[in-house]
């Protein structure tokens, strides 16, 4: 099945400065007809980044930018089929944390990755319910069918879950902070293999920004583990 979404090309590891700034141009307030709302003036086209060796795609502002876009691909559709039950977890772990931390700054953390991966999983949910495969139809279903959660870094196990339900106070603090940084680093290894290989613009422009906000909160927990 051919699948296809809001289209843009791969971005490699090089490129993922160029996959933030499309995503911050998505969201700059450039009207359909490409005039800036706030000037009156016609905006700037968008530059989607290219694949390795590739030229960067100029994408015109008053156009879907799924239009003369790649599709999205295999690599697109494992991330998400991945990410939404991994940040799942996450929030499961985050959901202990007002019951049983000591320290207030956990509890502060725990309510930011709720607060971040909670609509994280809405928008992947929706982008997946948009794709359409070759004969228009929408694509609703986990394309992979389910992965099991040894498949994706960074989880914990059952067993760790367990002792983390189980544990309070001081005892709770690091057990949180050593799982969750386990689970953010695996999420980092995620992201950066769809912006490595993944071509979907607005998947990607999603992806950096989730490695950009795991990425504060994994120096933040660190700094609270000492």
């Amino acid at each position: 099945m051919r699948v296809r979404g809001v289209g843009g090309p791969g971005a490699s590891g090089m490129g993922r400065l160029a996959v933030l700034v499309v995503g911050a141009v998505l969201l700059a307030g450039c009207t359909g007809s490409g005039v800036d709302e706030h000037t009156g003036t016609e905006a700037p086209p968008l530059v989607a980044p290219g694949g390795p060796g590739d030229e960067p795609r100029r994408v015109a502002p008053d156009g879907p930018l799924s239009a003369g876009q790649p599709e999205a691909n295999e690599h697109d559709l494992t991330f998400v089929d991945m990410m939404v039950p991994h940040h799942e977890q996450a929030l499961e772990m985050a959901a202990l944390a007002p019951s049983r931390a000591a320290d207030p700054r956990i509890v502060s953390l725990a309510g930011r990755i709720e607060g971040s991966q909670g609509p994280e999983i809405g928008a992947m949910l929706g982008w997946r319910d948009g794709i359409v495969d070759a004969t228009g139809h929408a694509h609703h279903e986990d394309h992979h069918g389910g992965h099991d959660h040894a498949d994706m870094p960074g989880m914990a196990t059952p067993e760790e879950l367990t002792a983390l339900a189980a544990a309070e106070g001081s005892d709770f603090d690091r057990l949180f902070l050593r799982l969750m940084i386990a689970h953010h680093e695996g999420a980092l290894e995620m992201t950066d293999e769809v912006l490595s290989r993944g071509s979907d613009v607005a998947l990607q422009a999603m992806a950096a920004d989730m490695m950009v906000g795991q990425t504060a909160e994994i120096d933040t927990m660190r700094e609270l583990l000492g």
